[in-house]
């Protein structure tokens, strides 16, 4: 199968190439040609596998040059017990007779993002592999919390890469900065940036942009790529848990073959949600697809009317990894939904840069609204949820309380009573200071003793590797003005 680039049609790559690139040398992002499907025999006989075999499955219909006995060895390499600690991978909760949610932070970060970093690197060195490359893959993270230490844990020591995480100075928590400070390997390298994660955002796409930096780097035996969800290899893995979670469903005798179910989804860079659009298009039985932020509810208000604008405030909230107004992923459903106009796409995105807004044609908006459903919750809403959701016996985190207020919100409004699963993608250990506050806790000082303070309260136990983050070394300190991020990337390369 051929990757194309969402800005200019005919530039197109095998998945090795699209994989090793990360994003298109024009600032595109790469999408598949077409969407293999997935049948109802198909969807009975992942009902019997392992999730690790159920994902090497689905990948391979994208990964037509890897061999399938290559990608379930990286499934079980991405996905085993050393790595995750429920069997599951991806459990789902039963939370009443017709809601369920879906957990995805049982790696060794405690944030979704492992569901796919886990993967990303094998499926990036045998890239690397297939296309000859020599060079060292130079990885660029913008991250707003998860992506960074998930990136670094994946790609910690492997041959042939190094990695460089950008974060928002004060745009993370406290845990998920220790998190990264701490993060061993020879290869890596972690940087603060003045500003918030647009900000480091923007700085990574520019890099990648910069002809200049490109030629400077391979002078030095470096190539740049991505581990962001810009990279079809962050997407790829996103759409094994969607499909995963019907399966076990349907396992569960919850729902019969194919009966729609809706899924809201905790968004920030769209990535995501997005995965499970591409699951849908596959031919998953998937009914409407909620779209949850937080107040920075630029993707709710783009839904409801067609016009993104990212000139607004930006608010830091308890969900920092939904405070972002520019979603890069959205760019894959723009292209999807205009029906592969990269024309179109193109002028969308310049006009996004030269004056942070465009909107939609009416008949795009109307083929998105068909599918999408948006919706916002502030932070009172927020603290409200976790709360009430705790007093039912579940601990939950702050981005997945927005997705379960937002179903909340959407079932009001509409009156579906289809099934649906919110997506959990946080441990609340990576939010104790918010959790602790909103059951009516005061947090302790340090943060660190915070994770302790709320598993003697909740009786909840603390993921394994957030417990052992107390008096770890931290290693990295530089901060940076977001216009001299360059500079960073020259150093570490040196």
């Amino acid at each position: 199968m051929e990757y194309l680039s969402t800005r200019d049609k005919n530039l197109r790559k095998s998945a090795a190439q699209a994989i090793a690139m990360g994003l298109s040398r024009d600032g595109g992002l790469f999408t598949p040609v077409s969407f293999p499907t997935i049948n109802a025999l198909e969807v009975e006989m992942l009902c019997t596998m392992s999730y690790q075999r159920r994902a090497a499955y689905i990948m391979g219909k994208y990964l037509e040059n890897f061999r399938p006995e290559e990608l379930e060895e990286f499934a079980h390499n991405a996905y085993g017990p050393e790595k995750f600690d429920h069997p599951a991978v991806a459990p789902l909760r039963k939370v009443d007779g017709r809601t369920w949610c879906l957990e995805l932070w049982h790696g060794p970060t405690s944030a979704f993002k492992d569901m796919a970093l886990q993967m990303l690197p094998q499926l990036l060195s045998a890239s690397l592999r297939m296309t000859g490359e020599k060079k060292t893959a130079c990885i660029l993270v913008a991250t707003s919390g998860d992506t960074g230490k998930a990136a670094m844990e994946g790609f910690a020591n492997v041959d042939q890469t190094k990695i460089l995480v950008f974060y928002p100075e004060n745009g993370v928590s406290e845990i998920q900065k220790l998190q990264m400070v701490t993060q061993e390997g020879d290869n890596v390298g972690v940087c603060a940036v003045r500003g918030n994660f647009d900000d480091a955002q923007n700085g990574v796409k520019r890099i990648f942009s910069d002809e200049e930096m490109r030629e400077t780097l391979a002078r030095r035996g470096y190539f740049l790529s991505s581990a962001n969800s810009i990279n079809w290899g962050r997407i790829l893995p996103q759409l094994v848990y969607y499909i995963s979670a019907y399966c076990d469903l349907l396992n569960a005798k919850e729902i019969k073959l194919g009966e729609p179910v809706n899924f809201c989804v905790p968004t920030g860079n769209f990535g995501n949600i997005l995965a499970c659009y591409y699951a849908k298009r596959m031919g998953l039985p998937v009914g409407r697809l909620i779209c949850a932020s937080n107040c920075n509810d630029v993707l709710t208000d783009f839904i409801r009317t067609g016009v993104y604008d990212r000139n607004r405030p930006f608010h830091t909230t308890m969900s920092p990894s939904m405070d972002i107004l520019i979603s890069s992923n959205l760019e894959r459903l723009l292209f999807d939904m205009s029906g592969g106009k990269d024309g179109l796409v193109r002028e969308y995105m310049d006009q996004l840069a030269r004056t942070g807004r465009y909107e939609i044609t009416d008949g795009m908006k109307k083929r998105m609204q068909e599918v999408f459903y948006g919706g916002f919750c502030g932070e009172e809403d927020t603290a409200s949820s976790i709360a009430m959701l705790y007093r039912y016996g579940y601990l939950i985190d702050p981005h997945t309380a927005v997705a379960a207020k937002v179903l909340t919100d959407y079932r009001k409004s509409t009156g579906d009573k289809t099934p649906a699963i919110f997506v959990s993608t946080a441990s609340p250990y990576k939010f104790c200071d918010s959790v602790l506050s909103s059951i009516g806790q005061a947090p302790a000082a340090d943060s660190v003793d915070r994770i302790a303070q709320m598993a003697d309260i909740t009786g909840v136990a603390a993921p394994e590797r957030l417990a052992g983050l107390k008096g770890k070394d931290v290693r990295f300190h530089d901060v940076t003005e977001k216009a001299r991020m360059d500079d960073n990337v020259l150093a570490f390369l040196q």
